[in-house]
């Protein structure tokens, strides 16, 4: 049904010319020559131009001999009265049965097709878009959010919170769509919130994601070599093997997903920047060499990062192969072996015959069930990039493993701070995949700019989306990145203490390892209840990038005693914000860890007085609420503030300052000298010539 815009126009006192521009305001489109709009618009526009002398004619209902505060109650009760009737007949609007300003029965709420199930809302959605999903006309969504106080056209996005709001009104539960990554997540690389959010019914068994490490010359590569060539997905082989950083095997029926990357600093870059997207790191030990120093560093990597570990004594092969003696310095780095009583996996294996590989790859199989690992397929997909390159042929590359989700070809991603629309996927062989779901890796390719490794990629609904998301996340690294690279106490404490941590991380490097051994029994006795120093890795020599990079990704600063770090270590410590204090004597490293320890305590709360305030007025009093006026005669006074009740010196009471007003204004704080109003909170009755002392809390640290 349609009503005649001129007929309306006269209803409502109007020229045609100008009730057209009242439609307009509020959002909708008509076309110059349009004579007629829809009941429902029509409706919405009547609502809004009602008596403006209504609430005149409801004052004067009310009997003259009524108090001030019952007066009001009654005009505030007929006004919400006229509310309901009038949103009521927003509801019902352009229905075939006529339903009355009085009531709306249950038989006619049936008339009203609304979802019945929760519908799923995102985080931000336009008033359009929201109509469509509800089915409810975007003319009554516009007339909520006006009386909501919004004023939105139909092309206007809204938050979930209002559009909650909404739909309350018209009895529609809403849910918000958990699949999107805020975007301090995606830029922080923080996976463990990303992926949070799915139900666990929606949860499916995935496989797990395997990282291998090692000292150089250990035969890491030789065993990712060996497992490709044997154990590749029966789909994936037949075209030549190009190397994309990350792989897939199939094991007993079961895939695992090895990242192919070399050595375990690419690994710990990741957990530099956040992610920490593997389940099970496999470290590989020469049977002939046994632990060296990269080995207990990459153990250390894996200690951190919280990742199970199995460790692959390879070589076994060789002449001078000793098992027991590798497990004997493995149990002195903390990992006992399984058959010493322990719980470390160590499998015996030659990567060069391929001695015990099936058997290292059914203990993965093993500890990822254990592990539990699950995800859910049916989302937009959230992946991180193992690593990126600019390719001649096609641009900007990334290898990516999906976390949560299914990837397809033409999706709409966001990856860190570039975008673009996915033309290619392959898989390790050079194979064109059209969606690939959790755990899985693929090349991708269609975006903008060449990512870093670690960087989050997100699917989006749409390229306008995803280019606004890149923008914003780029707009918020550079916010990160705009910080000083001062190596002071004062900024690490600060740090630590806004990061809340209650355990401050140290890697120690120094000349010697009589050195080393010194520092270590010094720092064993700067101990409190609430605080600990934990060393994650130390070692002899100069300070090198990797240090840097543990350093980040474990939030630990560095400390070396008469060891240098180059120019490039520099310049990374400094790109990554990781601080590096250097020493010639060691009694200073104590006492500045007691500095730093000083911040990591758990703070004092202590009430303090913000200011006072002297009570001029007593102006209406109801059931532990009072309105008041005063002076405020020291310091300042806030909303939502404590105070006490002072009377001739004694408190007589507590409460909270609910509101503020200077003037007309309703504000958050007032300074000394200054009269205000107040709104306040308490049982107990407030005086003319009360003194409120209003309360604050500061937190103050204790020195070792």
């Amino acid at each position: 049904m349609s009503i005649k815009i001129s007929s309306l126009a006269k209803k409502l006192g109007l020229k045609t010319p100008d009730l057209k521009k009242q439609i307009k305001d509020l959002g909708f489109e008509i076309p110059k020559n349009a004579t007629e709009i829809e009941d429902d618009l029509a409706d919405l526009i009547l609502s809004e131009f009602e008596n403006p002398k209504e609430e005149e004619k409801i004052t004067e209902e009310v009997s003259e001999n009524q108090s001030e505060a019952s007066i009001y109650e009654e005009i505030y009760e007929k006004t919400l009265e006229k509310e309901i009737i009038k949103s009521q007949r927003k509801l019902t609007a352009g229905k075939e049965r006529k339903i009355s300003d009085e009531s709306v029965t249950k038989e006619e709420e049936e008339l009203i097709d609304l979802p019945k199930e929760a519908l799923k809302i995102p985080s931000i959605i336009s008033v359009k878009e929201f109509s469509e999903k509800t089915g409810v006309s975007a003319a009554k969504i516009i007339g909520e959010l006006m009386r909501n106080g919004i004023l939105a056209s139909i092309n206007q996005e809204i938050d979930f919170e209002t559009a909650s709001i909404i739909a309350e009104e018209f009895n529609i539960s809403i849910k918000r769509i958990r699949d999107e990554a805020s975007l301090e997540d995606m830029m922080e690389g923080n996976l463990e919130n990303l992926l949070k959010e799915d139900d666990k019914s929606d949860l499916q068994e995935r496989p797990p994601i395997v990282v291998v490490m090692g000292h150089v010359d250990h035969g890491k590569t030789q065993l990712l070599d060996y497992i490709r060539n044997t154990k590749v997905i029966a789909q994936e082989s037949g075209g030549i093997t190009q190397h994309i950083g990350a792989y897939a095997v199939e094991v007993q029926g079961k895939k695992i997903t090895f990242i192919d990357t070399p050595g375990h600093e690419a690994f710990t870059a990741m957990r530099a920047r956040g992610a920490k997207i593997t389940d099970i790191a496999i470290l590989v030990v020469a049977a002939d060499e046994g632990v060296k120093e990269q080995t207990i560093e990459a153990l250390n990597h894996a200690k951190e990062a919280k990742v199970p570990i199995i460790v692959a004594i390879n070589k076994i092969d060789k002449e001078r192969a000793n098992i027991d003696k590798v497990k004997a310095q493995l149990a002195e780095q903390g990992l006992q072996p399984e058959d010493w009583g322990g719980q470390t996996i160590c499998e015996p294996i030659s990567a060069l015959t391929g001695d015990g590989v099936n058997k290292l790859l059914e203990d993965i199989l093993v500890v990822a069930e254990l592990e539990n690992l699950k995800a859910n397929p049916n989302r937009p997909a959230v992946a991180t990039v193992i690593e990126a390159h600019l390719d001649p042929s096609l641009g900007p590359t990334a290898t990516i493993i999906v976390n949560t989700g299914t990837l397809k070809i033409m999706d709409n991603v966001v990856i860190g701070g570039t975008h673009g629309r996915l033309k290619v996927m392959k898989d390790s062989r050079g194979k064109k995949l059209n969606k690939i779901g959790p755990a899985q890796c693929a090349q991708i390719a269609g975006i903008d700019e060449t990512p870093y490794s670690g960087d989050i990629l997100q699917v989006v609904p749409d390229e306008k989306t995803a280019r606004r998301q890149a923008q914003q996340i780029k707009d918020l690294i550079g916010l990160k990145n705009r910080k000083t690279t001062g190596m002071g106490i004062d900024e690490i404490i600060a740090r630590i203490n806004e990061g809340k941590m209650k355990t401050l991380k140290i890697i120690l490097k120094a000349d010697t390892k009589g050195s080393l051994e010194a520092i270590k029994q010094a720092l064993s006795k700067v101990k409190n209840e609430q605080v600990a120093i934990q060393s994650i890795h130390s070692g002899v020599g100069q300070i090198t990038e990797s240090d840097v990079l543990m350093a980040a990704a474990s939030k630990a600063i560095i400390i070396g005693f008469h060891a240098e770090a180059n120019h490039n270590v520099k310049k990374l410590a400094e790109r990554e914000n990781v601080e590096i204090l250097r020493y010639e004597i060691i009694y200073q490293i104590v006492d500045e860890l007691k500095k730093l320890l000083t911040g990591l305590i758990e703070p004092e709360i202590v009430e303090i007085t913000l200011g006072k305030l002297d009570i001029k007025g007593v102006f209406l009093t109801k059931k532990k609420e009072m309105i008041i006026g005063g002076k405020v005669t020291e310091g300042k006074i806030e909303k939502k503030s404590k105070f006490k009740l002072l009377r001739k010196g004694e408190e007589v009471g507590r409460g909270e300052i609910q509101e503020l007003k200077l003037v007309d204004k309703a504000v958050n704080e007032v300074e000394k000298d200054k009269e205000c109003g107040l709104k306040v909170n308490t049982s107990n009755p407030i005086q003319i010539g009360d003194i409120l002392e209003v309360m604050g809390f500061e937190k103050r640290f204790k020195s070792l």
